[in-house]
């Protein structure tokens, strides 16, 4: 019982960090509510505008998970992971607005989604990955620039306009029911992240390790390092479909620029930000650079008789700080302060061995 006890408080002290973050995930909805003097169970108001903000960033925190499962974490990188993204969105509304199937086709067309997901990982991944570093990514992004290509001009999918989802069930609808679907799409954020942690945490996760950092190595070793990347390829891509279903539920409506580069680049770059090949890199990045976006879209700056609209300079203020950021933080955010606290308990370590050797000198 004590050593339960222990290994529990342990536990609780080595994860304190997430276990604060979970709570405040948990309440955010209310704390906002508490702080706008807005009821969160509404179905208007600041709690409730919050509650989509947050739902959305989330969203995009499950996608650069995803992608970085492949980039950060394998190594393997994609210009084409929207593909997955886009291609769950048009199959979830496809069949979730098809009459012949009534009241079943959102869960069919989740269903079918995610399998399609995982089959289209498969196939790519069994056909290209013994393509290596920009060649691949090459051939991802002409794969997901084809389907784009042929979804645009596609009539019966509304072409360039996308077309709009059906009725959806009151308790899965983020207009009617938007704490619910704050709480499922939380819910399938943190399960995406406890995933990938256990998963780099098993002997899995150190053989995906060591392809990242030498693949031939790997290989001399005897592990199947193409089997190891596509079972990244596949669950990244999975993971990104559920993205790109939740996306389409929160918008209901499903269009081409899913499919566009922006969904891959954007995670790349979120990716980078936040620190490539850690656990809470992309989380930080995805939500940080997200919101800032949101934040600075409308901003507007009054110099004398003339206006500044941040709206349209918003590239540019994003790609000087995306420099910035990459020259204060190399290995990302997370990534160099991990670096720097482990070098800090490394010297710390040194120092207090060299006291310990002078001592046992003088004794």
């Amino acid at each position: 019982m004590q050593l339960t006890k222990g290994f529990s408080w342990r536990a609780v002290q080595k994860n304190w960090l997430l276990i604060a973050a979970l709570i405040l995930l948990i309440g955010f909805p209310f704390i906002v509510g508490a702080l706008t003097n807005s009821d969160p169970t509404a179905r208007r108001g600041l709690a409730v505008y919050w509650q989509g903000i947050m739902i959305e960033l989330l969203i995009y925190g499950i996608l650069t998970m995803s992608y970085n499962l492949l980039f950060g974490f394998t190594g393997v990188i994609s210009f084409g992971h929207a593909l997955f993204f886009g291609l769950a969105g048009y199959l979830l509304g496809g069949f979730q607005r098809a009459p012949e199937l009534a009241g079943s086709g959102l869960l069919i067309g989740i269903v079918i989604a995610l399998a399609v997901c995982a089959g289209l990982g498969l196939l790519i991944g069994t056909a290209t990955l013994r393509l290596k570093g920009v060649y691949f990514a090459i051939f991802t992004l002409a794969i997901a620039e084809m389907v784009y290509i042929f979804l645009s001009r596609y009539e019966p999918t509304g072409s360039e306009d996308g077309f709009t989802l059906a009725a959806l069930p009151e308790w899965f609808d983020p207009t009617r029911s938007r704490l619910t679907f704050f709480y499922i799409v939380a819910a399938l954020f943190i399960l995406t992240f406890i995933l990938i942690r256990r998963l780099m945490e098993s002997p899995t996760g150190a053989v995906l390790l060591a392809i990242r950092e030498n693949e031939s190595r790997a290989r001399t070793v005897g592990f199947n390092t193409l089997a190891y990347k596509l079972l990244a390829i596949v669950l990244a891509g999975v993971l990104a479909g559920v993205a790109g279903i939740l996306f389409t539920l929160l918008n209901k409506k499903v269009g081409p620029e899913m499919l566009g580069t922006a969904y891959t680049v954007n995670p790349l770059l979120m990716t980078i930000i936040g620190g490539a090949g850690t656990l809470l890199g992309p989380v930080i990045g995805a939500m940080g650079l997200r919101l800032l976006e949101l934040q600075l879209r409308n901003v507007q700056i009054v110099i004398g008789e003339s206006v500044l609209d941040i709206g349209r300079t918003l590239p540019i203020i994003l790609g000087a700080l995306f420099i910035l950021v990459v020259i204060v933080f190399p290995y990302g955010i997370v990534g160099t302060f991990t670096r720097w606290r482990l070098n800090r308990q490394a010297r710390s370590a040194e120092r207090i061995a060299k006291q310990a050797e002078a001592l046992k000198s003088v004794s």
